[in-house]
């Protein structure tokens, strides 16, 4: 390709974007969007190298682009609901903007797009899991013998519950997962939350939202779950604990249980070897007083 053809498909990658640039992440969705006339790139590899050469570009002019994730699925219905005609670019430069605000965005700040894609596609599935999951909470309705709203009160329960767990883990880097064993599939949710300088804890929150969605999920549900907390200190070796979920309320899981949990794979059910300088432990007590009143539903 020479150096005309390069730039002129730079300009053309520019009239796509405006402040934000809706990302085809696989060869699969690459190939859908081939079928527009107007989409001139033919090799997904050369799309992504020039992707990353424009952002790199606008980068050091100083703009600021979000990568959003392009589904040429979600594209298709919204150009049949807004009216608009596909094979245009202006119609994907509008689905773009309308992504921008409603679906999972990253921000680039100069990583490779080989880092850039697999953080995106995460987001895709954090915001998918949290959508999912609090749909299935707005559906279970009122407790049939005390009218609460089973979903609420759930969530607030699980909202309390992630306090408990942060306010009596020791200080460090936090990393808590939570699994919850729903049909279809399962759904996993991961929270991170560091100290401050001032011994504040600092959350994104965002995936504490997700976070104690799913968990107030497996309440509602009384679905199997579990939460594992990881918490990692300079110089000493990283602590793992966890809880099973329980009714409405979190049981300690013994230093066996939560090593076996360790070291499954939660995909395939394979062991997973241990790692070394891990110390495999008891949880904290959570400081409740007997178990928390129950809804029959």
């Amino acid at each position: 390709m020479t150096h005309t053809d390069h730039r002129t498909m730079r300009r053309v990658l520019r009239r796509e974007i405006a402040g934000t640039i809706g990302l085809l992440t696989d060869e699969h969705d690459f190939r859908a969007m081939r079928r527009y006339r107007t989409f001139t790139f033919d090799d997904h590899t050369a799309y992504l190298r020039q992707v990353e050469t424009l952002l790199r570009s606008r980068a050091a002019q100083g703009g600021h682009t979000t990568v959003a994730l392009f589904d040429p699925e979600e594209y298709a219905a919204y150009c049949a609901d807004t009216g608009l005609d596909p094979d245009l670019p202006a119609s994907r430069a509008r689905f773009t903007a309308e992504i921008a605000t409603t679906g999972p965005t990253v921000a680039y700040d100069g990583r490779p797009l080989a880092d850039l894609v697999p953080a995106l596609v995460d987001e895709a599935v954090r915001q998918a899991t949290w959508e999912y999951a609090s749909t299935l909470l707005s559906r279970l309705g009122p407790c049939t013998t005390c009218g609460e709203d089973i979903g609420r009160a759930a969530f607030n329960r699980a909202a309390d519950l992630l306090v408990r767990v942060l306010d009596t883990a020791p200080p460090g880097d936090r990393h808590l997962v939570c699994s919850v064993s729903t049909a279809p599939e399962p759904l996993l949710a991961v929270l991170h939350a560091d100290d401050d300088n001032d011994g504040s804890t600092r959350l994104d929150e965002a995936e504490a939202l997700e976070f104690t969605t799913v968990l107030a999920l497996g309440i509602a549900t009384r679905s199997p779950g579990g939460l594992v907390m990881r918490i990692t200190t300079a110089g000493t070796p990283d602590r793992v604990y966890g809880w099973r979920l329980r009714g409405d309320g979190l049981e300690p899981l013994t230093a066996g249980e939560v090593f076996d949990a360790y070291c499954t794979d939660v995909e395939s059910g394979d062991l997973v070897a241990p790692e070394s300088g891990v110390d495999y432990g008891e949880p904290p007590d959570l400081g409740e007083q007997g178990p928390s009143p129950r809804h029959h539903h």
